[in-house]
């Protein structure tokens, strides 16, 4: 996928935004554009189902219009794409471009972090609900074909996450097409609801929405669960920030996605005006009979794209976490050489597959589902907003007042929308909230054992001039060759350089200490990325800057140096790396040993130091130490 961090902006006759705004199609709104398949038939179902009278239709659709508006189009297109960390977005990205800026760094970084394992919750359920609508549309098929519909999708599913180590570069080029193809299809199909029932456009009337929220009762906020579902798909309007950029995400939002997505909603609710049968998935009801068939295949294979972002944006949000130090290091394999963001990691995939995969056969059906998805994106969104009203008052330097007002607005709406699908946890809403608690645990865990380490290592540092003291006094016998020894920022001489030195009595005469450090923004700029100075005796220090959104490559980054003239052949060097055996000392039965514990085991089960910066094995010497925490 090209970057557009140093795109400028485009006007609409730029073909390179037409180019970015057709594949943001394909990754940005596959979710959000799928939700017609559910979301009113949903809707219904909470008002009541049967045949619902004319205030509750025009009140519904009023509420899911306002709710695209209010939620997808003001905050998240209008103000939340205006706030980038070097040209990346999410709320990760944000996270981190305020914890860079801000001292409220704690509670930036809980919020950011909890609405992070939220995504990860909800992720499961995503591809789960979007395949199982779409191949429910058999059943109006034929009745006879519901009993193949649960088997069709779990085997849909199968496939999805089993090419996933393959990559999905060749076909994810049709991605865009397919998708334009499915708006105009959508959008087409609403506006002949709209031409039987014209009178439907009154819904467009905010005071239809309002009226039924306030004037229903319970039924009312019961019924904010089902229109949350039409905006599940608005946070992947920011995280996707990085890959197209502002201009060309608006362009695709406005120009086709909105209007289809209006178009469609107002479609099925003048459907149901006419009295049509809500039994069914009233999505499909809009279709002739003749075209039916290539329908429910055009939305399966749109749903499969749109879970197919979903899986995307898991990976890349796993690495971000991995690279900012709160998660261990996994393995990521890069799929294609055409973009940096087409990577696979495995555990992350098995283990949405098993999660999807165990929510579809357990729910059995879209229905079901919904009454369990929501729960944790209305918190993410919660959170997003939270942190876009820091920013707004830190970064764009509003007054409390004004920044209160606007944020205020989508406070309340986000609010709203948490404590109606709070309902839901009785009927499932509590597994997204069990995954999202689990997932946040172990970035807990990880990061608070990681800084214990850092501080244990911290007190056990060995100043540079003391180590050069030692070499001359100990007559240290030089070896024509060149060392890489790895460390943490923690520390100016490596553990494992002084037991080499200390053991062997021997040091090659050109030495590399190697310090990785990971930024808090999203890529470091080539010319800041290695930072070297000899400090003395044939010793050199270097810092290795990486980004978030950036994997580490030792052997590459050392290349760099061979190229700028310093004496080292790339092909002679040996690595030294730290191979650290954690224990946890023998203390009472309390949390707190409970916590080193899961650590100790995630540690123990990290990808190691040599994969994960893709030293070569031969070349590779470890060292073994043991930290007690």
């Amino acid at each position: 996928m090209p970057s557009t961090r140093n795109i400028e902006k485009h006007n609409d006759s730029n073909p390179t935004l037409r180019a970015l705004s057709l594949s943001a199609l394909g990754i940005v709104y596959g979710d959000i554009g799928t939700s017609p398949l559910y979301t009113f038939k949903t809707v219904i179902l909470l008002a009541g189902g049967g045949t619902p009278d004319g205030n509750t239709i025009m009140g519904s659709v009023s509420l899911i219009i306002w709710t695209l508006i209010i939620i997808a189009s003001v905050k998240y297109i209008c103000f939340a794409l205006r706030i980038d960390n070097d040209g990346e977005g999410g709320i990760l990205a944000l996270m981190s471009l305020l914890s860079l800026k801000l001292k409220q760094r704690p509670f930036i970084i809980a919020v950011g972090f909890m609405g992070t394992a939220l995504i990860y919750g909800d992720g499961t359920i995503t591809p789960a609900i979007s395949v199982l609508s779409a191949v429910e549309g058999l059943e109006i098929l034929s009745p006879s074909l519901k009993y193949y519909v649960l088997p069709i999708a779990i085997t849909i599913l199968i496939i999805l996450f089993a090419i996933q180590p393959k990559g999905t570069t060749t076909i994810g080029k049709a991605f865009g097409p397919v998708m334009a193809f499915w708006f105009l299809t959508i959008g087409i199909l609403g506006a002949r609801g709209i031409i039987q029932h014209p009178s439907i456009l009154e819904a467009i009337n905010p005071i239809y929405g309002l009226s039924f929220l306030f004037s229903n009762g319970a039924t009312g906020f019961f019924i904010l669960c089902g229109v949350f579902l039409c905006v599940t798909g608005a946070e992947a309007l920011y995280a996707d920030l990085g890959h197209f950029g502002t201009a060309p995400i608006r362009c695709a939002w406005f120009g086709l996605v909105f209007p289809s997505l209006i178009f469609n909603y107002l479609g099925q609710a003048a459907l149901v005006l006419e009295g049509a049968s809500t039994e069914h998935n009233i999505f499909y009801m809009l279709c002739p009979g003749n075209f039916l068939l290539p329908l429910i295949i055009l939305s399966t294979v749109a749903t499969i794209i749109a879970s197919q972002a979903i899986i995307t944006g898991a990976f890349s949000m796993t690495r971000q976490a991995m690279q900012l130090g709160w998660l261990p290091r996994l393995q990521v394999t890069q799929t294609s050489s055409e973009g940096y963001g087409q990577i696979y990691i495995g555990v992350v995939n098995w283990f949405l597959m098993l999660a999807t995969l165990g929510l579809t056969i357990g729910f059995g059906s879209s229905e079901k589902l919904a009454a369990a998805y929501g729960i944790a994106v209305s918190a993410t969104m919660l959170c997003t907003t939270v942190l876009l009203f820091i920013a707004l008052h830190k970064l764009w330097k509003w007054n409390i007042i004004t920044s209160g007002l606007v944020a205020g607005l989508f406070m309340i709406v986000d609010a709203s929308f948490f404590a109606a699908n709070l309902t839901k946890f009785a009927n499932g809403g509590y597994i997204p909230i069990t995954l999202a608690i689990i997932i946040y645990s172990m970035m807990y865990i990880w990061h608070k054992g990681y800084k214990t380490i850092a501080i244990k290592q911290k007190e056990k540092n060995i100043t540079v001039d003391s180590f050069l003291d030692s070499i001359q006094k100990e007559g240290v016998v030089r070896v024509p060759k060149t060392a890489v020894f790895l460390t943490s920022k923690e520390q100016d001489i490596p553990p494992i350089l002084v037991w080499h030195v200390k053991k062997n009595h021997v040091l090659q005469d050109k030495v590399i200490i190697l310090n990785i450090n990971n930024l808090s923004i999203p890529w470091c700029k080539p010319g800041d990325q290695l930072q070297i100075v000899e400090i003395g005796a044939g010793i050199w220090h270097a810092v290795a800057n990486y980004g978030f959104m950036e994997q580490p490559h030792i052997p590459k980054l050392l290349k760099k140096l061979e190229a700028q003239g310093y004496d080292i052949n790339i092909k002679d060097i040996t690595y030294y790396i730290g191979h650290e055996t954690i224990f946890v000392r023998n203390v009472r039965h309390t949390l707190s040993k409970y916590i080193k514990i899961l650590f100790v085991f995630m540690h123990r089960n990290a990808l190691p130091m040599s994969n994960y910066f893709h030293l070569p094995p031969e070349s590779v010497f470890e060292i073994g130490r043991q930290i007690e925490i």
